[in-house]
């Protein structure tokens, strides 16, 4: 698919390659993202096979310091691959089911009144990990579903007027089930405009369907997942990340494509300005993934759809034409200048 390339020679030349981005927790004052990246993603395949771009895009959304949401079909390991990410990581983990019956505080976290203090006590959630896995997330009432908005965007718990701070690195990775599925309730525009990214599996191609009979049939490969990094690590990548260069023609092309979305006859909601810093992050975690100390334009192409499609609302007429937000954001690739200009 051809891409408007005007003006990327400048912001191919400013920089050259390089594998070490400069980081703080580490000895020699380097992380190398690309080697640790790579560490990650060996580990995450041995039990996600056959995805190597879905876990890619995992990984990116990881030192993009965002969330995740992985939507599919019941059955194509959306579940295992947001196990196989915690798994990775040697941090906390906590597990939400979510539930129809699922209340906000078994979110957040509860004030308990302790009889022999005489005071209340609060009572952590599972929010208070990690990396939080939320599974099945829209079979969770609408009002469960917003506990998580508070702290997906200001990595904090306010319960009873108190404010407690989540620990750092935070990660949502959250599934669900298609919404044309019984016994789902839709996510609200805020929390999916707080996901960084949306992911589907997809079916697993014959060969690693074959292997995957083979070798499930009497283990479970994410018991034999060990930790690739812990959670100073991991902070240390996200660190290393986010200093990686990003030229000013390339800011401008990320905005001119948030801006084109509220302008498209197909859309009736376009990408809010915490899209557009989304897209950039997740960029210059692409970018930081592929050994390069520089963003480029077609690391930006690459996350557009999964950092953008997910947030917007089709018109009457876009739908009726089965149009998909996929589909308009590739649409936008192809008309957008890479410079960025008006």
């Amino acid at each position: 698919m051809g891409r408007v390339t005007e003006g990327t020679a400048e912001l191919r030349s400013e920089h050259g390659r390089a594998g070490l981005v400069s980081g703080p927790g580490d000895p020699a004052g380097e992380v190398d993202v690309a080697a640790e990246g790579a560490r990650l993603a060996a580990a995450m395949s041995r039990v996600v096979e056959g995805k190597p771009d879905v876990v890619r895009l995992a990984l990116a959304v990881l030192l993009a310091e965002g969330h995740l949401l992985i939507e599919d079909v019941p059955g194509v390991g959306k579940t295992t691959l947001a196990k196989a990410l915690a798994r990775s990581i040697d941090g906390t983990v906590r597990r939400i089911q979510f539930t129809p019956d699922l209340l906000p505080s078994d979110v957040t976290g509860v004030a308990v009144y302790d009889q022999e203090t005489r005071a209340f006590e609060f009572k952590p959630g599972a929010v208070f990990a990690n990396v939080v896995v939320a599974d099945e997330i829209n079979r969770a009432s609408p009002k469960t579903q917003s506990a998580l908005l508070e702290c997906m965007e200001e990595r904090q718990v306010t319960v009873d007027g108190v404010t407690y701070e989540l620990a750092r690195p935070f990660m949502v990775v959250a599934t669900q089930n298609p919404l044309e599925m019984e016994g789902t309730y839709p996510l609200p525009e805020a929390q999916r405009d707080r996901f960084t990214a949306r992911v589907s599996m997809g079916y697993p191609d014959r060969e690693a369907e074959l292997a995957m009979l083979d070798e499930r049939a009497t283990a479970d490969p994410l018991t034999d997942l060990s930790p690739v990094l812990d959670a100073a690590g991991v902070r240390a990548l996200v660190a290393a990340t986010a200093r990686l260069h990003v030229a000013e023609p390339l800011r401008r092309y990320v905005v001119s494509l948030v801006e084109a979305t509220r302008r498209s006859p197909d859309l009736r909601l376009g990408a809010s300005p915490r899209a557009g810093l989304q897209l950039l992050r997740a960029a210059r975690a692409t970018a930081a993934l592929a050994g390069r100390d520089h963003v480029l334009p077609d690391d930006v192409q690459a996350m557009a759809v999964p950092v953008l499609a997910h947030r917007l609302l089709l018109t009457p007429d876009a739908t009726l034409a089965r149009r998909d937000a996929q589909r308009v954001v590739t649409d936008l690739l192809d008309t957008v200048p890479v410079h960025g200009g008006r």
